[in-house]
């Protein structure tokens, strides 16, 4: 085992990646899809001789051992380690180019998800591919915020670290942990694999026993735990578990409101530390609920014009239909419930696009599969706003003591605030550019809010967005992948890469 944390990231990435065709492979033999079969076994048999070779090559020379370093592996992982993904897919489906594939694993690797093949056109290994590729994409993002962002103030740790941006600094509290990157990799891995494969077989029993089939099960059950939203069945509608189903994805998704699953720094005070008082999870918990209570108190006011605001059981369904999908898109996950076109029929109102982007926009936890700007920074901002109208009002007054607000009143929302400039600029940048190729404005603000936030149902989610992905030209699905990958490591961790001098200033 000592051998491996020598060498390189990518190539580690890629030997497990070549490792784990084999399921893909075993199961179209057993389907008697021998093409499949053949595409996934070969790819990753050549994948496991390539990596084994180069790992004798570079086994005397060390690895892993520069923060800076590993980040830029990571990014080097999103480039790159798609173009091997792709290869199995690529010949398996026959019948797509190969940017094509490569962009479908950009997205599933990424946890996004675009909407890029009907599901009715890929295979049972196809589907499983997709799924497990963005299952294995999420467990990266998880190891890697731990391991590799945390040390360097990145992610959204740096509003809460003790110390500056970037500074290495052992009280910081995303810092406590100050030893060789390559062995802190390995620990981190240690801890939230298990973890993370735990969760995801207790997600998948639970939907078999719900009544969806093994297939669609396990496949909703890797999409949950890396909030990819991937689905050989088109989401909740396909799926079989219905309201059950939803309400124990729901619980699953939870866990991407915080990441208190294994960092406690957020917490109010040491005497209150838990999920309940993590600000994180309070604030998503807050949209969840106060999001579905407006669109319902919308929903029954239309209701009274049509005469149905008596009719209980179509109300609860509407809220649960909002409750659910608000919760699924603010976590990046992107399924909608089955009740959200009831409570569209109930209430007469068409589907609030724009809410669904904002709250993708906003995304779930720090350190989580979630993507977007993420509840802490917005936290920040919210706190830092409060607190800037009690000076208006009271100019003398004195701010409470405590880590977190401390924090986030000065750099920490400082910090956020410029992260959140960035990404506005990156968003309209990306729309800019898709809408340079000919695509309709709504279209190209719709794509690139999905690309950047890695949640790909909202192309198929929101109305005036719809558009076929497949049908592009190679200029606008090379932006996409390139806003896919943007949104995954996040544009404070690309600056870093380029500019590392001035992070650390």
């Amino acid at each position: 085992m000592a051998l491996l944390y020598r060498l390189p990231l990518l190539l580690l990435l890629t030997g497990l990646a070549s490792v784990s065709m084999i399921v893909p492979a075993s199961v179209a033999l057993w389907g008697e899809a021998f093409q499949d079969a053949r595409s996934f076994f070969y790819s990753g048999l050549i994948g496991v001789i390539f990596c084994l070779l180069v790992g004798f090559a570079l086994a005397n020379r060390p690895h892993n051992r520069n923060a800076i370093r590993q980040l830029l592996a990571l990014l080097g992982s999103f480039v790159v380690l798609p173009a091997f993904l792709a290869v199995p897919f690529y010949e398996s489906v026959q019948t797509t180019s190969f940017l094509n594939a490569y962009l479908e694993m950009v997205s599933s690797l990424s946890t996004t998800g675009l909407p890029l093949f009907a599901p009715e056109r890929l295979s049972m290994a196809e589907h499983l591919w997709r799924a497990q590729v963005g299952w294995m994409g999420g467990l990266l993002m998880w190891v890697a915020a731990a391991a590799i962002l945390a040390p360097l103030n990145l992610g959204g740790f740096e509003v809460t670290s003790l110390g500056e941006p970037g500074q290495d600094v052992v009280a910081g509290a995303a810092r406590r942990d100050t030893a060789n990157p390559a062995s802190r990799l390995a620990r981190s891995a240690a801890v939230l694999v298990p973890a993370y494969a735990l969760l995801t077989l207790a997600l998948w029993v639970l939907l078999l026993v719900s009544g969806d089939t093994p297939f669609v099960a396990l496949t909703h059950a890797m999409s949950v735990m890396s909030t990819s939203g991937i689905s050989p069945v088109g989401g909740t509608a396909g799926a079989e578990s219905g309201l059950a189903g939803e309400a124990i994805m729901a619980v699953f998704l939870l866990f991407a409101l915080s990441r208190v699953t294994f960092s406690q720094d957020t917490s109010s005070s040491a005497q209150r530390a838990g999920l309940f008082y993590d600000p994180e999870f309070r604030l998503g918990l807050a949209i969840v609920l106060s999001v579905p209570t407006l669109l319902f108190l919308r929903h029954f006011v239309a209701a009274l014009d049509i005469g149905d605001q008596n009719n209980i059981i179509a109300a609860l369904r509407a809220f649960w239909g909002a409750a659910f999908t608000v919760l699924s898109f603010l976590t990046t996950h992107g399924f909608s419930s089955v009740d959200w076109v009831d409570a569209q029929a109930w209430s007469g109102l068409e589907t609030p696009g724009l809410i669904l982007m904002g709250l993708a926009l906003i995304g779930g936890g720090v350190a989580t599969t979630a993507g977007g700007v993420k509840l802490m920074r917005v936290f920040a901002l919210i706190m830092n706003g409060m607190r800037e109208v009690d000076r208006l009002v009271h100019p003398s007054s004195i701010g409470r003591s405590g880590l977190v607000s401390r924090r986030t009143r000065r750099e920490g929302a400082f910090i956020a605030w410029v992260f959140f400039m960035i990404f506005a600029i990156t968003l309209a940048a990306t729309t800019v550019v898709f809408a340079a190729f000919g695509i309709r404005f709504e279209q190209a603000l719709v794509l690139a809010v999905a690309s950047l936030t890695n949640c790909g149902p909202l192309v198929d989610v929101v109305q005036a967005g719809r558009l076929t992905l497949i049908e592009l030209g190679p200029g606008p699905k090379a932006i996409a992948a390139l806003a896919m990958i943007m949104g995954r490591l996040e544009m404070l961790a690309l600056v870093v890469i380029l500019i590392p001098d001035l992070w650390r200033d």
